[in-house]
């Protein structure tokens, strides 16, 4: 299909895919872009390509400024943002299957219950810069600021005052909230004008015994260009980092029916964004970009790569006798059980684990700064605070 995502980095994750015949809690994933010093949201991205083969040596790359269009700026003074900020952007100077372009932003925005329920990790910034009021109108800002043709968040536990002022902006929303005791959810957003949506499908894992995450898949259409159609998907995977099956079984089965769905509407190209909670240099993210996974050759605590990213681990600091244990803690090793295989991969036996999707990193596929870039090519973190840094987060 015709449809390539314009890619605009600095530090965020993700990956585009296309079937063959894209201490801060808030940065983009686009096409993403990670603020240079917010504490309050995060960024997401993936990409699925139509031939599972590595893309050729890093293409070359062009920058420039551009200044943030903002659509609010004309409203009442209580939605009103803050000045301009201009941004750094990076696109990709290689040939498209075609000319029509499209940009989506992916953000974890950091749900305001989760905020206040876990302030102990964002002891370092000041109680103002944490209340919603406040970060409502800076998200906002922030999204504006990308005039993106379709929105991916997770941690959404304010759906209708986000939406409201959205839809002032053009665009509209579908939300699918948490199962259990959550009071948070995925949220897309697309423009009127851009796209029609022409079905949607809701993933609530607890009906296949994978917790209480949700996903969403929407089928878009594009308005001035009726043959092209594109399916996204968005997710927020279980964090507990103890919990890779878990985590593995959420991937599989949404890329499972992010393929039955692709098919079904003549294998049109696949997005897949969001919070993945799992690292550039974890297994899980080997299973995203080789669509396969031997498990067995793999502590299910350590899928995730979210034990290796505490601060004090990261930096070099001084670390404490709790973080001194949880580290010995790595090294006991831990087996499979029959009922965890079954979680991970859908069945009981069986040691790999496959999806049918051939995805590649949005960001990865662009070249970016060594100081910013891992060796995967991901940007170095998309979530800070007191006890994790790094990247989750992926186009």
């Amino acid at each position: 299909m015709g449809f390539e995502a314009a890619s605009r980095p600095p530090p965020s994750p993700s990956w585009l895919c296309s079937r063959s015949p894209p201490s801060a809690r808030l940065s983009p994933r686009h096409l993403s872009v990670t603020p240079a010093s917010s504490s309050t949201c995060k960024s997401t991205a993936l990409c699925c390509s139509g031939d599972s083969t590595k893309p050729s040596s890093s293409p070359s790359t062009r920058s420039y400024s551009r200044r943030w269009y903002n659509p609010l700026r004309r409203g009442p003074p209580e939605d009103r943002p803050s000045p301009e900020i201009v941004r750094r952007w990076i696109e990709a100077d290689q040939p498209l299957a075609s000319q029509a372009k499209f940009t989506v932003v992916s953000y974890n925005i950091l749900g305001d219950k989760n905020a206040l329920k876990h302030r102990d990790l964002y002891t370092n910034i000041p109680s103002l810069y944490m209340k919603w009021e406040r970060r409502k109108h800076v998200i906002c800002e922030e999204l504006m600021g990308w005039n993106p043709d379709i929105i991916c968040l997770q941690e959404v536990d304010k759906y209708f005052e986000l939406s409201k002022i959205l839809e002032r902006a053009g665009y509209v929303g579908s939300y699918k909230r948490r199962t259990g005791d959550a009071v948070d959810g995925c949220a897309i957003f697309w423009k009127a004008n851009e796209f029609w949506l022409l079905e949607e499908e809701s993933i609530n894992f607890k009906e296949l015994g994978l917790r209480d995450n949700v996903a969403q898949l929407s089928v878009f259409q594009a308005c001035k260009a009726e043959s092209k159609q594109l399916l996204v998907g968005n997710i927020h995977v279980l964090y507990n980092p103890s919990r890779g099956d878990v985590k593995l079984g959420q991937i599989r089965h949404l890329s499972s029916r992010a393929h039955i769905l692709s098919e079904k509407w003549g294998s049109i190209p696949v997005l897949l964004a969001g919070d993945f909670n799992s690292t550039p240099q974890s297994a899980i993210y080997k299973f995203l970009s080789t669509s396969k996974l031997d498990i067995m050759s793999y502590d299910r605590r350590e899928l995730s790569g979210q034990r290796s990213c505490h601060p004090a681990q990261v930096f070099g600091e001084k670390q404490d006798l709790s973080n001194s244990l949880f580290l010995i803690d790595r090294f006991l090793t831990c087996g499979w059980t029959d009922e965890e295989i079954k979680t991970a991969g859908g069945k009981a036996e069986g040691e790999v684990v496959a999806h049918p999707l051939y995805l590649k990193s949005s960001y990865a596929t662009i070249r970016g700064s060594a100081r910013t870039r891992d060796s995967n090519g991901e940007p170095l973190a998309t979530s800070y605070h007191s006890k994790f840094f790094g990247t989750v987060d992926y186009i």
